[in-house]
């Protein structure tokens, strides 16, 4: 059934302008009759946060932004699902057009600026899933024209507790002005402290949910120093590497190459990858780190956890390769624990970490 939707539906969402598409696509999910996928090879389960996932492969923040198919998104085969970036007000975004598909370089240029229907709207939601179960995390952000962003964090982690799996900090959005700047250290010590009293305060009521940190690839070394020894010292749970880039490869041949926003897919792969190895040598095992950026191919998403991913996430890929992607990622990720007998995904991640970081910088 899996299948079938998705030859019958690419070539359709293909033909459509890529925002109109990604809105019928929410559509089909929301009234296709789809039956839960199998059950995974326990080779690939992950212990990470605390949390049980039964594959490694997650569908990124950005698809689902107002939580509408979480559970149609775990019946394709996700082993976990993001939902957001959600900010605590309803925000429209910015003016379309504002997506793009480069179809000559497998990649997507987004502004779209957390386009969001705002926390209410999603905590309905997500509250009338009752005991659905799977894993749901909640990305976060906060509304553009608020003078104390931390505010909105705040006011989030505690509105969601009761409903998410765990909370992913976005302040790493390109399309945001001045959001990227709480990745400096002082800023986002500030931010993580209060995020992080914001969840033991909630945990009081509920369990205390994991909070993870998702960061951008642009960031210089130097930087990413900073950024990991404040995640440390403020004991975040983990760190998803990495968002969109506004940089853009020589190589890139669409001509709508040249729109504002953040690059992702394809061409984001390399970058991200490298900064995911960088920040696996940097955390020491003190924190799982989640793998997102080009993962088009099975080889690629094998890469991401020998880069040092523990779990990897999908989005931009799926719009190029469709739904089988999915199922192509756990049987290469099989194979390759096959091969170099491996009991699990732990054998593999970050087993090329410190040799990537050693490579020539991506161009």
């Amino acid at each position: 059934m899996i299948g079938l939707f998705d030859r019958l539906a690419r070539p359709l969402l293909r033909a459509l302008d890529p925002e109109d598409a990604h809105a019928l696509s929410l559509q089909a999910l929301r009234y296709a009759p789809l039956m839960r996928s199998v059950s995974d090879d326990r080779r690939l389960s992950v212990r990470a946060f605390g949390l049980n996932f039964p594959n490694p492969i997650g569908i990124a923040a950005g698809y689902d932004k107002g939580a509408d198919v979480p559970d149609a998104l775990l019946r394709l085969g996700f082993g976990f699902v993001e939902v957001g970036t959600i900010t605590p007000r309803p925000q429209a975004g910015n003016p379309r057009p504002r997506l793009f598909r480069l179809d000559a370089d497998g990649g997507v240029i987004n502004r779209l600026g957390f386009n969001s229907p705002g926390a209410d709207v999603v905590l309905a939601r997500l509250t009338a899933r009752g005991t659905n179960g799977g894993i749901v995390g909640i990305n976060v952000g906060a509304n553009r024209d608020t003078i104390d962003r931390g505010s909105d964090y705040v006011r989030l982690i505690e509105m969601f507790a009761p409903v998410a799996s765990y909370f992913t900090v976005n302040v790493s959005s390109p399309n945001t002005p001045g959001l990227r700047d709480l990745q400096q250290a002082r800023a986002l010590d500030d931010l993580l402290a209060r995020v992080i009293a914001a969840r033991e305060r909630a945990s009081l009521k509920a369990r205390a949910v994991p909070v993870l940190l998702k960061i951008a690839p642009d960031l210089r070394l130097s930087e990413l120093d900073d950024v990991v020894a404040v995640a440390r010292r403020r004991r975040v749970d983990g760190m998803i590497v990495g968002h969109t880039t506004t940089s853009r490869p020589a190589d890139l041949r669409d001509p709508k190459a040249k729109q504002a926003g953040g690059l992702s897919g394809k061409p984001l792969f390399r970058l991200a990858t490298r900064m995911l190895a960088e920040t696996f040598v940097r955390a020491e095992n003190a924190f799982p780190l989640v793998g997102v950026g080009g993962i088009d191919t099975g080889a690629a998403g094998v890469a991401k956890v020998r880069a040092g991913a523990s779990l990897i996430q999908l989005y931009s890929g799926l719009v190029f390769r469709g739904l089988g992607l999915i199922a192509e990622i756990k049987a290469d990720l099989l194979r390759t624990l096959d091969r170099s007998r491996g009991q699990g995904l732990s054998d593999l991640v970050g087993s090329d970490a410190a040799a990537i970081t050693g490579e020539l910088w991506p161009g």
